[in-house]
């Protein structure tokens, strides 16, 4: 008898997952496959505040920028500052400063970064 033991109690001998399922696991195997950068579950949010010290003099301690040059980083969506970094670092997004410090960045610096930075909450001053 083929099948899983679930499959097998709910009367079906399909391995234990119904048509739905396949389909959704298949999508999910072919973005790893597509090599679509998605956000990573096993970003260190403390390490990512850490890092972001040297971050901070132009992005501000709390992600909100302190020079007119510098985008405000706090909320910013996981996936696009991870894209960011990664252009940042490869030049193929130029700016003289992000360049530099995107050059020493690994992968887990730059999903720790980004996943700090999405898990801030925006900072609002009223004028």
């Amino acid at each position: 008898m083929k099948g899983s033991s679930i499959g097998r109690l709910a009367g079906r001998d399909d391995g234990g997952f119904a048509p739905r399922w396949r389909s959704v696991v298949s999508v999910f195997a072919g973005l790893g496959l597509v090599g679509l950068a998605l956000p990573s579950w096993s970003a260190d949010i403390e390490a990512g505040r850490v890092k972001s010290m040297q971050c901070a003099v132009c992005h501000g301690a709390k992600g909100m920028a302190t020079t007119p040059d510098a985008p405000n980083l706090a909320g910013q969506n996981e996936m696009y500052l991870v894209k960011a970094l990664k252009d940042f670092k490869s030049k193929a997004r130029e700016n003289e400063v992000m360049n530099l410090m995107a050059a020493g960045l690994s992968e887990d610096d730059m999903a720790n970064l980004a996943a700090y930075y999405q898990s801030m909450e925006i900072q609002l001053k009223t004028p």
